[in-house]
């Protein structure tokens, strides 16, 4: 029997707040009139808002939580804030594109709330049943956001892909968690360490359950061959919420593959490093490759998206050497921040461009855009540059980091192979620049104050902060885990 300590509830306050906001807010909602939902916005920011303070307080704090089962350190501190950070941007760009096109519904800001709850578990979660549980947590708001522009087809299939998809993703988590209880009688983190390291009598259920683990997870962060849901659900869920998985399912997703495969699976990182090797180079080539034939600029996001994850589960590969220990979690984390500063830049103006009935969403509708809006183009051409991983943008740095990890680590032809396919990559990148600039069109664009200050904050950040690349990085290696 588990004994109750009311410094668990206080350790873990952030979450419990946001989750206590949102179920108020449900409530709230009911007697919101359909035209008065801007209520519901600012109620919600400052419910993130609250949490992010909170976060911020427990700085410096190590300690465990309903006996070990959670962990509160700086790396919990650092995803906290990192995702609650998003979650205001992605709230932000939300209210005019909901008004827009017709879904300004209060359950809306109820269900993104649960799902970053869901996120902040999966960066304190210190055992195998709480990763399952906050996986479902972030994972079942976004099978229903991503419908939520019902009753359009695409959207309600969306939804209904994600949800299979995702279902099906879970089942190889559940029953990876099975074979490594089997293996080592433990689901906490640290005791299934301890445990492989004195050495377990069936090692080939430690083995497989780890790579059942990989592909539950995996398909959080669409890496290959677990990607396939990524591009139909990108196109068909609202934009807006596209962003926010984009972003903030991935940090959730890699938030556990830290924890779970650092804390629990050094022992065998000889075994499962091969593996995740080869998940990344597939996720590389599949992302890039694939990108270069698309037309629709949330299907090209959505495979651009996907190499992204390989170039970050290229940093994860070394996981298991001794001495990369922090450069491994300080270049996923960094990568991470990267990454979300110029994806929701550049949804941003996707947003900005798209109109009813899914127009405005073609590659050729950007064309023109370098004439008539010239602040908008140079915006979206830093954020191109920066995927690219083009100086002076802040996804140079990240890419310099991963690489400079993966030959640390002895993986050379993996490093060729981020090479090669960021050469790809700029075909697909300078392609939407050419388009912009070189091509004549009339694109039509609906500016907003938020979205206006989201681009403009977003695009100088990616060339700002490429020149404090290196203590921002530093300051990411801090966010070291509570056992080591």
């Amino acid at each position: 029997m588990i004994e109750f300590n009311p410094l668990d509830l206080l350790n873990t306050l952030p979450i419990l707040v946001l989750v206590s906001w949102a179920c108020a807010l449900l409530m709230v909602n009911v007697f919101v009139p359909r035209q008065g939902k801007g209520l519901m916005v600012l109620l919600t920011a400052l419910g993130l808002a609250v949490t992010l303070i909170l976060s911020i307080f427990q700085a410096g704090t190590q300690t465990e939580a309903f006996k070990g089962m959670l962990a509160i350190d700086d790396f919990t501190v650092y995803m906290n804030v990192f995702i609650l950070a998003s979650s205001l941007v992605a709230l932000a760009i939300s209210h005019d594109y909901m008004q827009r096109m017709g879904l300004a519904r209060g359950e809306y800001y109820v269900l993104m709330l649960f799902s970053v709850a869901g996120m902040m578990l999966m960066a304190s979660a210190a055992d195998l049943i709480v990763v399952f549980l906050a996986l479902e947590l972030l994972s079942i708001p976004l099978y229903v956001l991503s419908a939520f522009a019902r009753p359009q087809v695409e959207s309600e299939e969306a939804g209904l892909k994600y949800f299979l998809l995702g279902a099906f993703a879970s089942g190889f988590l559940v029953y990876g968690i099975a074979l490594v209880y089997g293996a080592t009688g433990q689901t906490n983190l640290i005791q299934i360490f301890a445990a492989a390291e004195a050495g377990v009598e069936t090692p080939a259920f430690l083995l497989v359950g780890a790579g059942l683990i990989l592909v539950g997870l995996g398909f959080k962060v669409a890496a290959a061959p677990f990607h396939m849901w990524t591009p139909d659900v990108y196109q068909g869920a609202p934009t807006t919420v596209t962003a926010f998985m984009a972003v903030g399912a991935k940090a959730g997703g890699f938030a556990a593959l830290l924890r779970v495969f650092i804390a629990a699976f050094p022992a065998i990182s000889v075994d499962l490093a091969p593996v995740l090797a080869a998940v990344a180079a597939a996720t590389l080539v599949i992302g890039n490759v694939v990108a270069v034939a698309q037309s629709n600029i949330k299907r090209l996001f959505a495979y651009s998206s996907i190499s992204h994850a390989g170039f970050i589960l290229m940093a994860f590969v070394a996981f298991g050497q001794d001495g990369l220990f922090e450069d491994t979690i300080a270049s996923v984390l960094f990568y991470l921040v990267t990454f979300a500063i110029a994806s929701f830049g550049s949804w941003a103006i996707v947003i900005m461009l798209e109109r009813k009935e899914g127009r405005g969403l073609d590659l050729q509708d950007y064309a023109g855009l370098g004439r008539k809006y010239p602040a908008l183009a140079l915006a979206m051409a830093v954020f191109m540059f920066s995927f690219t991983g083009v100086p002076p943008t802040l996804g140079f740095a990240a890419k310099l980091f991963v690489f400079r990890v993966v030959i640390e680590g002895g993986y050379y032809w993996l490093a060729i192979v981020g090479v090669v396919t960021s050469v790809v990559s700029a075909y697909y990148y300078l392609r939407l620049i050419i388009i912009m600039y070189m091509q004549d069109g009339d694109p039509q664009v609906r500016g907003e104050t938020w979205l206006n200050l989201a681009t403009a904050a977003t695009a100088v950040a990616t060339v700002l902060l490429f020149f404090f690349s290196t203590p921002l990085f530093e300051w990411a290696a801090e966010a070291g885990f509570l056992w080591f």
